[in-house]
């Protein structure tokens, strides 16, 4: 017994179909001028944004495949741009940007990083508001949920049309170099929300000038710096800038909470993400100077290591001289084959007497000449020696 009419198929309607069609993963590429298509009909039916928002959830529900999540994220970019605030107010709801396309982000899905930029970056845009009367206020909460949880959205430069083209200042220059901006940016309310005052807003966006400063001194400082060879009087300022510009990041963080004036949290978001931006790079510098510094100690234990090891003994350290007597002078001598105690040794020169080599060590030669001058008898007693022992004495 049914007790409710069964769920109707999103991909049922006549938007969902197109929906259906134009990101099925056996598709190629994008077609665009079926997505375009697809604007025209959501603009033209009454139920066309919700039956369009239908379709795409299911299109991303427990999607595992790539191909049509590249799709339907590009069919969701091109709605947003051209479908106006009947379909934006949709996709910016919890029930969508957070259930839907920031569950994509699981590690399960393995989603490229491309793909996983292009949520973030809805996500990010979003939050700033729409030009329409939009209610933006549950994506914005889904947006500071995951900057909390220390997500890192990608640069925003894009989206503004371009790199900045604002030079940053000297660190030595700038009035933020001694002083660093002190973090007050208001005082927090004591209701739940707030709407700022014009002498308020005023005030704040002083201060998130000064904090913009900040931000930039602390950007010039970390380009100019080699992590390992660093300024000490920079090193100084970066570590005030750090701690002042985490405060103003904290601080900022509880304003987006509270504060309902539109314009004001889409200057606070954009700020705060300069921050994020600053402080990630502060770290990346702060990994590769320990970094540097473990390397040089690891190279100075070895280098102390080696020197430590014992050396071969130097042939410097020989003494060769005639003064000292050498074992080999000991043992050559100039004629015979006999030495003075009648051991038999090799001759210096066995195959030609009458021959002269140079010797290897022309100082041995020279020790035995005047070893030989020195002691003349010496060649005589070999001969009387050999003449007894001959005649059998």
């Amino acid at each position: 017994m049914a007790f409710g009419k069964a769920p109707k198929d999103p991909f049922g309607t006549a938007v969902g179909s197109l929906v259906d069609r134009a990101t099925f993963g056996a598709l190629q590429t994008e077609e665009w001028g079926q997505f375009m298509h697809i604007c025209d009909v959501i603009n033209a039916t009454e139920e066309g944004p919700k039956d369009a928002v239908k379709a795409l959830k299911k299109k991303l529900s427990k999607n595992c495949n790539h191909k049509e999540i590249r799709l339907t994220l590009s069919l969701l970019d091109m709605c947003i741009e051209n479908c106006g605030p009947r379909f934006q107010s949709l996709v910016v709801k919890k029930d969508f940007c957070k259930d839907k396309l920031v569950k994509l982000l699981n590690p399960r899905y393995n989603l490229p990083i491309d793909m996983q930029e292009k949520i973030l970056t809805f996500i990010m845009t979003w939050a700033r508001g729409f030009q329409g009367m939009v209610d933006v206020s549950e994506v914005k909460e889904v947006y500071l949920e995951l900057l909390k949880k220390g997500v890192e959205f990608p640069s925003s430069d894009a989206s503004r049309g371009g790199p900045k083209t604002s030079s940053l200042p000297s660190t030595k220059t700038s009035p933020s170099s001694t002083n660093p901006a002190k973090c007050s940016l208001l005082p927090l309310p004591t209701g739940p929300t707030l709407l700022l005052t014009p002498e308020q807003i005023g005030k704040l966006y002083s201060e998130l000038d000064m904090a913009k400063m900040n931000v930039r001194v602390m950007s010039s400082i970390l380009k100019e710096n080699v992590p390992g060879s660093e300024n000490p009087d920079d090193m100084n300022l970066l570590q005030k800038l750090y701690k002042t510009c985490r405060m103003m990041q904290e601080r900022i963080m509880e304003l987006l909470v509270t504060v309902e004036n539109e314009d004001v949290i889409v200057e606070l978001i954009q700020v705060n993400e300069d921050l994020n931006n600053v402080l990630l790079g502060h770290e990346r510098f702060s990994r590769n100077r320990v970094r540097f510094l473990e390397n040089q100690r690891i190279q100075r234990e070895r280098t102390e290591l080696y020197r430590k090891q014992p050396s071969a003994p130097s042939s410097d350290l020989l003494d060769l001289s005639i003064d000292s007597p050498s074992p080999m002078s000991t043992v050559v001598q100039t004629d015979s084959a006999v030495s003075p105690s009648g051991l038999n040794c090799i001759s210096a020169h066995p195959e030609d007497k009458s021959k002269h080599h140079p010797s290897i060590y022309p100082q041995l030669d020279l020790a035995t000449t005047t070893r030989a001058q020195q002691f003349p008898c010496i060649k005589e007693q070999v001969t009387i020696t050999s003449l007894l022992r001959d005649n059998g004495i």
